[in-house]
């Protein structure tokens, strides 16, 4: 079931939201709800990365650097492939 709700936007964003609604040919509700949605979803996935670093730090040796700089030989290589 769905439910109105009313929301104030600056000018400049609800501009940008109806740009981008019109050139994928949606509805501006749409939009933001897929953004609310993915917002959501990727709040979730690091508060799971986040408790799962967490966990790993306090039962093993890893510090919290170790993980940050694992995170940075990831990046790098990434980039340079």
């Amino acid at each position: 079931m769905n439910q109105t709700v009313n929301i104030s936007f600056e000018k400049a964003l609800l501009k940008e939201i109806d740009k981008i609604a019109k050139k994928e040919h949606r509805s501006r509700s749409e939009l933001i709800r897929e953004a609310a949605r993915s917002y959501i979803e990727k709040k979730s996935r690091w508060e799971t990365i986040f408790s799962f670093a967490e966990k790993t730090t306090s039962i093993s040796k890893i510090s919290e650097e170790d993980i940050f700089e694992e995170i940075k030989k990831v990046r790098s290589r990434r980039k340079a492939s």
